[in-house]
């Protein structure tokens, strides 16, 4: 049962142009996202352009308050309204039923409809996403009832389904208990029950794995790749942790300040990193038997994330940057450049320091 209006149906153009917008589950172009704050205007998130394949998982990686959250809030209208936040640029997403909906400016009575069946999200802190005065069963079955128009009955079958799936033993009993009654594990296999309940085309993992433990993250990290192989969803995956990207991730997305500072597949990524952030990323991960050997300090990028409110000139990474050149990379905002096709750069010097890791 279709209950979604699509704004506009994709425009396939002939050749391989076709076969990639065809395969495109997400087109962002040109995404800004502004919040009107008393301390002053906070450009959260300029001028970002991605898009991500069916089955495809690209990894959003940064510092916090990148812009990485928030550049998936803005998608789904889930940011603050007007005039507290402005929302512009274009994103498209397409259904499984090849529909497509454009995501900026659109009426909340049709955003309602998109939200969990078309594309879904699954929040970072399960304990504070999940209703506490409702059972685990009714917030799943709300989902299915609005969206796919299913009766309780049915809504509870599939429910039940759904709880097994994701990993969760006795599942009709657990429909009955409320979020305080189970485990952060269990928590977070809940959401990713009600995110996939209505079989979205799209899902954003906001760091679901944070508050888990290792046993935990790795068992959760390893549901959605096998959710994802079933269903052939795309899927966008938010986190700071490098060790996740490196398992889950196809291509990785490095973000700094709101902007995209470099683009690449994950294993290209981590073995020739272009821009001196994401090389200070990789190189800040802890390599336990290295630093034991040579009795090294753990690297650490200098400095702060910039003001939000005031970002510096030229490249905002500049005054972090132990390759920073005065009035040539805070002459402009450098422009993503591409290093080779599929790799993208946002740095004026990357072609000089590519060799110096």
């Amino acid at each position: 049962m279709n209950l979604y209006e699509p704004i506009h149906t994709p425009v396939v153009q002939p050749g391989a142009q076709a076969d990639q917008q065809a395969d495109s589950i997400l087109d962002v172009r040109d995404l800004n996202v502004t919040f009107r704050t008393a301390a002053g205007t906070v450009h959260a998130v300029r001028d970002v352009s991605f898009s991500v394949r069916r089955g495809e998982t690209l990894a959003l990686v940064g510092e916090t308050s990148s812009g990485k959250s928030v550049t998936c809030l803005g998608l789904l209208g889930l940011t603050p309204p007007a005039p507290y936040c402005t929302i512009t640029g274009s994103a498209r997403v397409t259904a499984r039923d090849g529909n497509a909906y454009e995501l900026v400016g659109t009426p909340e009575r049709v955003m309602r409809r998109v939200r969990g069946g078309v594309a879904s999200v699954i929040f970072q802190e399960p304990m504070t996403s999940l209703n506490p005065v409702h059972t685990i069963g009714a917030q799943i079955c709300e989902s299915l009832r609005i969206h796919l128009g299913m009766n309780v009955r049915s809504a509870t079958d599939r429910a039940a389904d759904l709880l097994n799936q994701v990993g969760i033993s006795d599942p009709k009993r657990r429909l009955t208990n409320y979020p305080h009654e189970l485990s952060g594990g269990m928590r977070q296999r809940v959401m990713i029950a009600m995110a996939i309940a209505c079989e979205p085309s799209l899902l954003i993992a906001d760091e679901p794995t944070t508050a888990l433990d290792v046993t935990i993250q790795a068992q959760i990290l390893e549901l959605l790749e096998k959710l994802q192989a079933e269903t052939r969803m795309a899927m966008i995956y938010i986190t700071h942790n490098l060790g996740t990207v490196a398992e889950i991730a196809d291509r990785v997305m490095v973000m700094y300040a709101g902007r995209i500072v470099e683009q690449a597949d994950v294993v290209e990524l981590f073995t020739q990193p272009r821009h001196p952030y994401s090389r200070g990323l990789i190189h800040s991960v802890p390599r336990l038997h290295s630093n034991r050997a040579r009795k090294t300090p753990l690297f650490a990028i200098p400095g702060n994330v910039p003001d939000p409110t005031g970002h510096p000139p030229g490249c905002t990474f500049g005054p972090r940057c132990g390759h920073f050149e005065p009035k040539r990379c805070d002459a402009a905002v450098p422009v993503l450049q591409h290093a080779q096709p599929g790799h993208l750069v946002r740095c004026v010097r990357w072609p000089e320091i590519e060799g110096a890791m």
